[in-house]
């Protein structure tokens, strides 16, 4: 198994249990209810796409007999989706409690480097699965 597709997974288990841990404080807390775009963001982009980045790094180009096209570009983007995610998480919540337009535009452009982070596994997993011309 390739180490960024070991990472993959191992931060999406951590992502799932930061997220778990999130949920419940937000049961005994009303006050961190505030936060559940953190919460759901650190489900769906931690724990869900992480496990999906690393599993399918890990079995669709296997299932397709073919290489990973570009192993780089896969630890790039583990870099990437990891760095959006918290640097996007991070602002948010710093805007919740001290709003201003700086950690808006944080927070979007760390967003925007989450979806560069998407962008890179779907070329990348296009270009291993679909055949070249002539193939």
């Amino acid at each position: 198994m390739d180490s960024f597709v070991r990472n993959f997974i191992i931060a999406s288990i951590i992502y799932l249990g930061a997220a778990s841990l999130l949920g419940v404080g937000m049961l005994w807390d009303d006050s961190l209810l505030s936060l559940k775009f953190v919460h759901s963001h650190l489900m769906l982009l931690g724990w869900v796409s992480m496990m999906i980045y690393g599993v399918g790094y890990h079995v669709l180009p296997r299932f397709s007999g073919r290489p990973l096209r570009y192993p780089k570009m896969g630890e790039v983007q583990f870099w990437a989706a990891n760095t959006g995610l918290l640097g996007m998480l991070l602002f948010y919540a710093l805007g919740i409690y001290n709003p201003s337009e700086a950690f808006r535009a944080l927070t979007a452009a760390f967003g925007g480097l989450e979806v560069f982070s998407i962008v890179l596994f779907l070329y990348n997993m296009l270009a291993t699965l679909l055949p070249k011309a002539g193939n």
